[in-house]
C-alpha cells in the first residue's frame, strides 16, 4: 500500500490558511502557492538516492553527497496544476516538464487524456505528478495510469489539499504511488468539492471566476 505523508509544518499550515479565505485574491493565491509548493517539495524528494563525489573546497578536498540522478520530471495536470509548478522549479532547476490534459467523457464518465507531452526519457525518470486538488481521485488515478502505460515505474502525487475518498482511490488503483498532501480535509460534498477546502483551485489561481 502506498503512503500518504501530511505536512506538518507551520508554514504551510499558516500560508495554506491564507489560501482558504475567500477574500484572497488570485495574485496572493498564486504566489502562496508557488511558495508552498517549494516547501513540499522538501519532503516530496527526501528519499532521493545520493552519490559520494569528491569535491576541492577552498580549505582541502573531501567527499560529499551529490544527487545520484538528475532525471526528474514534473506532471502538471492541467491546468491547475501549472500553479505548483513553478515553486518546484526552484527547488529543482534541472527537471524537465511533462504535461497532462484529461477531462470526463460526459456519456461513459471515464477520463480521456486530450493532451500529453513528456520528455522522450520520462519512463526513466522520477516523475512528480502536480495537482492542487485530489477530490475524487479520477483525474490523478488516470493521470498516473495514462504515465504507467509510457513505461513510468517510479511515480509520485503532490497535491495541495486532499479528501479521504480520492485518497482511497488512488491508493486502490496505484498501491505503488506514495502521496503528498499538505492538509488531509473532512469529506466531499454532494458536488465533488472538498469540505472545508478552497474552493475551485483553476479559478482562483487564473481569477476565472
Amino acid at each position: 500500500m502506498s503512503e500518504l505523508h501530511v505536512m506538518d509544518h507551520p508554514l504551510v499550515r499558516h500560508k495554506l490558511s491564507i489560501m482558504r479565505d475567500k477574500e484572497t485574491g488570485s495574485k496572493d493565491f498564486r504566489e502562496l502557492l508557488e511558495e508552498v509548493s517549494m516547501l513540499m517539495g522538501y519532503e516530496v524528494t527526501r528519499n532521493l538516492p545520493t552519490k559520494k563525489v569528491t569535491v576541492q573546497t577552498p580549505i582541502t578536498t573531501g567527499e560529499f553527497d551529490m544527487l545520484a540522478e538528475e532525471n526528474i520530471t514534473i506532471v502538471p495536470i492541467l491546468r491547475a496544476g501549472l500553479g505548483m509548478t513553478t515553486g518546484l522549479q526552484k527547488l529543482v532547476p534541472f527537471a524537465k516538464v511533462g504535461h497532462i490534459g484529461l477531462f470526463r467523457d460526459p456519456e461513459t464518465l471515464e477520463p480521456i487524456e486530450y493532451y500529453c507531452k513528456m520528455p522522450d526519457d520520462v519512463a526513466a525518470s522520477t516523475v512528480i505528478i502536480v495537482d492542487p486538488m485530489l477530490a475524487t481521485g479520477g483525474s490523478s488515478s488516470a493521470a498516473i495510469g495514462f504515465l504507467k502505460k509510457r513505461g513510468c515505474n517510479n511515480i509520485r502525487l503532490m497535491c495541495l489539499i486532499a479528501a479521504p475518498e480520492g485518497v482511497a482511490v488512488v491508493q486502490n488503483d496505484h498501491p505503488d504511488v506514495d502521496i503528498y498532501v499538505a492538509q488531509l480535509d473532512e469529506s466531499l460534498n454532494e458536488h465533488a468539492y472538498i469540505v472545508p477546502g478552497l474552493g475551485d483551485a483553476g479559478d482562483r489561481i487564473f481569477g476565472t471566476k
